[in-house]
């Protein structure tokens, strides 16, 4: 897992609450248990105006033009801006994957699917919680503003708007870490790699009669 840098990113406004993960990536692509790939098939059902299926070639497939995503001034987008309640539904961590493969590093919304909250930090997004005012307010912002850009720092936990305000957002301070160093499951057992074999040598003396020959 890459880790996670300040991020000055255009923002991309999904203006609907409740966005399910079946809306993010929808069944028919949850197949493969890669972690790339999922990009083109983000929020499939809305952006494109067909059924998609695996192994459909995307580049000729009918794009909705209605659709925020398939917009040229949201094109490259870094941060989503949502509704409340996003990312609920079904707990597969492939919602983070494609957000991840599409290129969207941040989420902001007023409120989060428990599951989906947790499987962002362990997949390199940061999702931020803001009031429901703060985030009407960037809505309007990013809408009548063509190229509106955020920066986020996450290890100042501020969010800077282009006028120059400053707005703070918390975070958990063991999420934060892992994010800004970039460790997933896997990275953080490996933190442990001394004491891991430390202890595997000294069960080998202790038993060895569990490791056979």
């Amino acid at each position: 897992m890459e880790k996670f840098i300040p991020v000055n990113g255009i923002v991309a406004p999904l203006d609907r609450a409740n966005i399910d993960t079946d809306a993010i990536i929808p069944k028919q692509f949850l197949k493969s248990i890669k972690r790339s790939g999922f990009g083109p098939n983000l929020f499939d059902e809305w952006r494109y105006l067909d059924h998609g299926e695996p192994g459909i070639d995307n580049s000729v497939r009918p794009l909705n033009p209605e659709f925020v995503l398939n917009q040229e001034r949201y094109r490259g987008a870094q941060i989503l801006l949502a509704r409340d309640n996003f990312g609920c539904g079904s707990s597969r961590e492939h919602a983070p994957w494609a957000l991840l493969d599409y290129g969207f590093r941040v989420i902001i919304a007023p409120s989060f699917a428990d599951i989906f909250f947790n499987n962002c930090f362990k997949n390199g997004i940061l999702p931020i919680v803001l009031d429901a005012n703060t985030v009407a307010e960037l809505f309007m912002e990013v809408e009548g503003n063509p190229g509106y850009r955020l920066t986020v720092d996450l290890a100042a936990q501020t969010i800077a708007k282009p006028d120059g305000t400053v707005v703070q957002f918390p975070v958990d301070d063991f999420r934060k870490h892992r994010l800004l160093e970039g460790l997933d499951d896997i990275g953080l057992t490996l933190e442990h790699a001394d004491e891991i074999r430390a202890y595997e040598t000294r069960r080998k003396f202790e038993a060895p009669w569990l490791f056979g020959n």
